[in-house]
Order: C-alpha cells, then sequence, then structure tokens
C-alpha cells in the first residue's frame, strides 16, 4: 500500500503504512491532532473524520473512479471518533478512497488514500440492519428515507398474518421492486449474528425469537441496538407472561426506543423509568395517495361496480376477525337502519357479513381503490376491542381516511385514539371497545346529522397532515443519534 499524503499549510507529511496484511482487519491511525483514522473492513473502507472544528466531506470512488454515494451518520467507534461514513451499498468493492475537507483557521486540506482492496473472509459491513415483517406499501417510503440517511438494509422475514390481501404477504416481489437494499432474513440463528455483519440494529416485537437473538447479538458485538415499539398494554397471554422478564430487559437496556405515539412512549417510559430516549415515530400513510382529489365520476363508477345503492355508505376496511371488533359491528349494524356497511377485507367472519342485512362484502380491494371507497363514505369504523394477545397498536385505515376528510368511530382500546389523532368530538367519535350499543348509536348520531360529520371530516384532514413520512423518519433519526452516542458511554449497561 502507497502511503497517505497530507497537504496543509504546514507542508506535506508522510503516513505509516499500517501494520498487518490487508487479508484481515485492519486499522489505520494518521498521527495528525486533526482527528483522522480509517478503518478497512471486508470489502469497504470506513473513514472516521473528526476535524477539530469544520465539516468533513467524504468522496468514495472504485477502481475506475467512479464516485460511490455515501451517507454520513454519527459513529459508534470509541471516542474521540464521532462521525463515521457507511456505504449505501455493501456489494460494491472499494479500490481507493479519497478524503477532502477543510479545518477552519488553517485553510488545508487533507488527503488520504489506501491501496487496492483484496478479498476478504469477513462480511461487509452495512450501516444498520432493520427487521421488519414484510415491505408493505404504507411503509416504502419511511425505508427510503432511511436508506438515504443512514445506510439502512431491510431485512424481511414475513409471517405473522392470516386474512390479508395479496400484496401485503408477496415478500417475494415486495423485495424484487424495492428501491433500497432489503433481503429475507433467514430466522433466529442470522439474527444473533447481525452484530457482526451490521453498524446497529433496529428491530421491533414480532417475529418470536427473532427480535431477542438480533438484541443479543448486537449486545455480543457491542452495536448499538434501537427498539421499535408499538405495544401500549401489556400482553396478557401465556406467551407473553413467560417471556416478560426478557421482553421488559430488552425494553429497559435498548439503546434507544422508537415509539408509535405518545400512549406508547408513556408505556415504555413506565418500563424503562424514564422517557427522554424514546423518540416518537408518528404513524404515516401515502398522503399522495389517500389524500388525492377523488371525482364524483369515480365515486358514482365505484359504487356501479360494486352493486352499491343510493344512500349513506359506511365503510369498515381491515382484517375480519375477533380482535378487529368484527363481532361488535356485526351486532351493532342489526340495529342500524337507512346506510349501507361496506364491508373490505377477509376473515372468519366473512361469511356472517356477507349474509347481514344492509351490509356489502367487497372482499380485499387493491390498494389504489381504497381512497375511493372512503370518499364515497360518510365516515369509517374501527371497533377494535383488546385479547389477551392483541390491542390495536394504532390503526392506519384512520389516517387512510382522514386524509379523505372522513371521520373515524373507534373504540378506546384503538392506538390511533389513544395516541391522540382520534379524538372524541373533534376528528371523530370514540366509543367504549367491546360495547356495540355504543357502537350503534354514534353511527346512527352521525347519520343523521350530516353537518356534524362534514365538521369532523374537515377537522380529521388538518389533523392527519402533521403524520408525515418525514415526521416519521425524524424521529428515528433522533433515536439513532442516540443510540450511537449511549452505545460509546463507558456506563452502558447490556
Amino acid at each position: 500500500m502507497p502511503p497517505g499524503r497530507i497537504t496543509n499549510v504546514a507542508g506535506t507529511r508522510t503516513l505509516v503504512e499500517p501494520p498487518g496484511d490487508l487479508e484481515d482487519d485492519v486499522v489505520v491511525a494518521l498521527p495528525l491532532d486533526d482527528g483522522v483514522a480509517g478503518v478497512v473492513l471486508a470489502d469497504v473502507v470506513v473513514v472516521e473524520v473528526v476535524p477539530v472544528e469544520g465539516a468533513g466531506v467524504v468522496a468514495l470512488v472504485d477502481a475506475g473512479g467512479v464516485p460511490l454515494e455515501v451517507v454520513v451518520a454519527e459513529g459508534w467507534l470509541e471516542p474521540p471518533h464521532a462521525a463515521s461514513t457507511r456505504l449505501l451499498s455493501a456489494t460494491t468493492k472499494v479500490c481507493a478512497v479519497c478524503l477532502t475537507f477543510s479545518i477552519a483557521n488553517a485553510g488545508g486540506e487533507v488527503q488520504y488514500r489506501a491501496g487496492a482492496a483484496r478479498s476478504r473472509r469477513v462480511s461487509p459491513l452495512v450501516a444498520i440492519a432493520l427487521l421488519t415483517t414484510y415491505l408493505t406499501a404504507y411503509r416504502m417510503p419511511l425505508f427510503e428515507r432511511l436508506a438515504r440517511r443512514h445506510g439502512v438494509e431491510v431485512l424481511c422475514f414475513g409471517g405473522g398474518e392470516r386474512y390479508v390481501p395479496a400484496w401485503f404477504a408477496d415478500l417475494d416481489h415486495q423485495l424484487a421492486q424495492a428501491p433500497f437494499p432489503a433481503r429475507r432474513l433467514r430466522g433466529p440463528r442470522e439474527a444473533l449474528t447481525l452484530g457482526r455483519r451490521y453498524d446497529a440494529v433496529i428491530g421491533g416485537f414480532a417475529g418470536g425469537a427473532i427480535l431477542p437473538a438480533a438484541y443479543a447479538g448486537a449486545r455480543l458485538h457491542r452495536r448499538p441496538f434501537v427498539l421499535w415499539a408499538s405495544v401500549w398494554a401489556q400482553p396478557r397471554s401465556a406467551t407473553h407472561v413467560v417471556a416478560l422478564h426478557a421482553t421488559n430487559h430488552i425494553y429497559r437496556h435498548a439503546d434507544a426506543v422508537v415509539a408509535y405515539g405518545e400512549h406508547v412512549r408513556r408505556f415504555v417510559a413506565g418500563i424503562r423509568g424514564h422517557d427522554e430516549d424514546v423518540f416518537i415515530a408518528p404513524q404515516s400513510v401515502e398522503p399522495d395517495l389517500f389524500g388525492r382529489v377523488v371525482s364524483p365520476e369515480e365515486i358514482a363508477a365505484f359504487r356501479r361496480a360494486h352493486h352499491l345503492p343510493e344512500g349513506p355508505l359506511v365503510v369498515y376496511v381491515g382484517r375480519l376477525v375477533q380482535e378487529k371488533g368484527a363481532a361488535v359491528l356485526f351486532e351493532a349494524w342489526q340495529h342500524v337502519s337507512g346506510a349501507m356497511l361496506v364491508v373490505i377485507g377477509e376473515g372468519p367472519f366473512a361469511a356472517a357479513f356477507d349474509a347481514l342485512p344492509g351490509a356489502r362484502l367487497l372482499g380485499s380491494l387493491p390498494r389504489a381503490q381504497l381512497p375511493v371507497a372512503y370518499a364515497a363514505a360518510e365516515f369509517a369504523l374501527l371497533p377494535s376491542i383488546p385479547t389477551p394477545r392483541f390491542r390495536e397498536p394504532w390503526g392506519l385505515v384512520c389516517n387512510e381516511a382522514m386524509h379523505q376528510g372522513r371521520p373515524m368511530i373507534a373504540s378506546d382500546a384503538v392506538g390511533a385514539v389513544a395516541g391522540g389523532l382520534v379524538v372524541d368530538g373533534q376528528t371523530g367519535v370514540v366509543v367504549p371497545a367491546g360495547d356495540p350499543d355504543a357502537l350503534a348509536h354514534a353511527v346512527r348520531r352521525l347519520l343523521n346529522d350530516p353537518a356534524l360529520g362534514r365538521r369532523l371530516g374537515a377537522t380529521a384532514r388538518r389533523a392527519v397532515g402533521a403524520y408525515t413520512y418525514d415526521a416519521m423518519a425524524s424521529g428515528f433519526d433522533r433515536a439513532i443519534a442516540h443510540a450511537y452516542g449511549r452505545a460509546r458511554s463507558p456506563g452502558r449497561r447490556h
């Protein structure tokens, strides 16, 4: 490897070649008070830049001199290093790195060039692994932002859902279409190795043993771990009771927590004992899809296509299962007249709704048709109930309907209610969970007072406007920055 070269106002200095064979991990320390160091890992060259004053700009080039896109984020290495650069793609072999930055009051330039890279025995390092079930359409804008900002690679393990539309669970198609690094995660055994291959790990409570394995692997390799939390009430099933000690350990010792909303933040803070490192990433759906203008012609065509009669429509979108309040809705609608219930979804209650007078079961619809369904309706329903295993984490159908200016009737077991988006008398009507009489009364109230529905809907549209993907990504930004800082802390616990 040729020596590095430094040029500044003090002249030229020559660096000592890094020790060791490039077949192994190598740490290159540049003897500058300005705090520059490079780390060679696998086929990726990572440069740490800590100028005393000023800012650093990093340019990575391949063997042909073609620039490679990079992102800059707060680093995980021990002090005094405070900034690091990671490649968005770990598959490109890096043959050289050129670092240029300016320092206030010096006006100089620092350049460092590493020699040709060779094949390695270790896996490439990507900035952050984010674990999730599927690449659902409503998460794609978030993942794209996180990939650009932090070099996130999304690892999907599937499973966990029944009675969902085909677009939701077609993981192979989702991975093939993803505009950011994404792949399958092959279960808990691989999750345990993520701390060796990634700079940090983000995971949520899904996938059984995958989360504790990923957490343990991050701790084993001293990588930051960020918990993505959606639970806001302690599950009471036998499985959850058995796992409670391990679950609470992760809640307490994650380097930072990203919460679905204020309701989740309160729950997590009760376990951690504080909330200053719990960051809200407000739940969002695509505003350009669900907030678009739907024409009267589209609504008329929707009614004709699904044989919907003239008169008010009320819409339910979701799985037709017990925890979504399907039985409550079925009973309540028997006490409603003068409107048609449009049921969009699949599940074990489908046959009951198909035979229910005053209801029309449409099954699953393509996502692009949902804005028209909301626009055709007077309001939307989400009567979820708590079960030993489940309490509605949020309920994105609330966001979807509200983007169309439609109020929600939702139960107090819905996360969007507890989290402050659906507010009784302002953006919708809140009813007690599991109470079909209260649900039927709320439906009749809005049907009999269209002006109230319009007022609630207008407020709902304004309120949901704050629930954006940029705000969601900003919550992750703050959590990631905090986690990197905490991971370097001498007092960090595992």
